[in-house]
């Protein structure tokens, strides 16, 4: 409890310095002159990987870590995610890494449950857009049945009849609530923007699609999204290699796939038409605001310097998208801008929530702080500031031995190799103005961007005329 404290404890006071001045806000205050400068950043050491392939063709990483006397465990799916639901089925693959851990051929719910608790430890599962990732962890003296644990959940589970209806219904009343939320709507239209019919497109469920799913469904796609030869298991902690190898082989070697796997992700576009549309919220106060475009996937050459563009432009309150229409504009409680990246494409998405009197006023300062930051080079010291925000900021939520294992799979869904770990911090380090105005030129143009406006109709359209013809919907 104190470890977890204090670690909590240095993130506040990482964000606090990071964030607490910025030569672009315009600060009048000046740091004393005679503290010392900052230390050079330290990227995070590249970790001693063992790495082997089972003869089903599943990969096993293992990283040794002196400390707690704890194993974290992360099993990860590639192209069973999101990507991978079928038209009729959007959101499908969250349903399916939910239901994982509530019942196998030898458990049922409360079983798996207890027998993860009694060993020190928990297990859970969760989808992403590549891929689903099952995590796990216990007591280094309970490494064996944990591993054995996470496997049977991962290869047998039941989906009983009872957790699927409860699944379900949770799911709709979930969703029912979501949808009554403009930034739900938001996010679905600017997707569909963004991406078209590509599956990264369509990854929000709607009422057919969760009614519609069945327990025989759940264990037909299972079978043909969890497969020896589409995954990797990532094992950290306080335990050697040949141990955690056998333990490996035990638990997983004698795991066989059956059937043709599902067809890899298509690449998404890189480009689309701007979209204009206004999504009906009759007696709205405020509007909600997506602007975006097509991204790049995580593996592009753009990857790094787009990072650290994004957090200067509209990636945390001392961003410049932030600074101006919350702290100079007063329009919102926060603005953002910046990039999302996946395995097969990306986009570039900036939003905020504004006042319906200003909803132009928003659009037009937003419009021209991407046209400003594609042509003007950042100042030396904003620069600086947002690499030792990005870099602290990824050298501390790398500390623990878990957060190393979810990073490690997590890059390994997106495409990007295992020393890309200890290379990111130098990559940022290395970043210059002139490659940031150049991400900001080619990815933040206002022409490239769709715009998505969700409010009252009567109330803004006047304002919205300047940007285009939208294109009104309830939905």
């Amino acid at each position: 409890m104190r470890i977890a404290s204090m670690n909590k404890l240095m993130l506040a006071i990482a964000i606090s310095l990071a964030t607490s001045t910025t030569a672009y806000a315009g600060a009048n205050a000046k740091l004393p002159a005679d503290l010392p400068a900052y230390g050079q950043d330290k990227p995070i050491p590249v970790p001693q990987i063992a790495k082997k392939k089972l003869a089903n063709g599943m990969e096993v990483w293992v990283v040794p870590r002196n400390g707690l006397p704890r194993v974290d465990f992360v099993l990860a799916m590639r192209g069973a995610g999101l990507a991978a639901d079928d038209a009729t089925h959007p959101g499908f693959a969250s349903l399916l890494a939910g239901l994982l851990s509530e019942g196998t051929q030898k458990r049922d719910s409360r079983a798996i449950a207890e027998t993860a608790q009694s060993l020190g430890g928990s297990v859970g599962a969760g989808a992403g857009f590549d891929g689903i990732s099952m995590s796990a962890n216990a007591l280094a003296s309970n490494a064996g049945p944990m591993m054995e644990l996470l496997a049977e959940i991962a290869q047998q589970p039941s989906f009983p009849a009872n957790e699927v209806q409860l699944a379900k219904a949770n799911s709709l009343q979930a969703l029912k609530a979501a949808e009554a939320t403009p930034a739900f709507r938001a996010e679905r239209a600017i997707a569909q923007s963004v991406y078209g019919d590509h599956p990264y497109g369509h990854t929000q469920p709607t009422s057919d699609s969760i009614t519609s799913i069945t327990a025989e469904l759940l264990k037909a796609e299972h079978a043909k999204r969890f497969r020896p030869d589409r995954a990797l298991l990532v094992i950290t902690g306080r335990i050697n290699e040949a141990q955690a190898m056998k333990m490996a082989e035990a638990a997983f070697g004698n795991w066989t796939s059956a059937g043709a796997a599902l067809a890899e992700t298509p690449a998404a576009a890189s480009s689309a038409k701007p979209a204009r549309v206004l999504l009906e919220r009759p007696g709205s106060v405020q509007s909600t605001l997506r602007l975006g475009r097509p991204g790049i996937p995580a593996t592009s050459p753009d990857y790094v310097p787009l990072r650290l563009a994004g957090t200067i432009l509209g990636g945390g309150f001392s961003s410049r998208i932030n600074q101006n229409l919350r702290e100079d504009k007063g329009y919102t409680y926060g603005a953002s801008a910046g990039a999302r990246n996946y395995r097969n494409g990306g986009a570039i998405i900036g939003g905020a929530d504004v006042r319906n009197a200003v909803t132009g006023a928003a659009l037009k300062e937003y419009f021209d702080e991407y046209r400003r930051f594609g042509t003007d080079l950042v100042p030396d010291d904003e620069i600086n500031m947002n690499k030792r925000y990005v870099a602290g900021g990824y050298l501390i939520s790398n500390q623990l031995q878990a957060s190393v294992a979810g990073t490690l799979a997590n890059n390994w869904l997106i495409g990007l190799p295992s020393d890309f770990l200890g290379q990111f911090v130098p990559m940022i380090q290395k970043v210059s103005a002139e490659q940031v105005r150049d991400m900001g030129k080619k990815y933040f143009s206002p022409e490239s961007q769709s715009i998505i406006v969700v409010g009252d109709q009567a109330a803004i359209t006047e304002q919205l005329k300047e940007y285009g013809d939208f294109t009104v919907s309830a939905k």
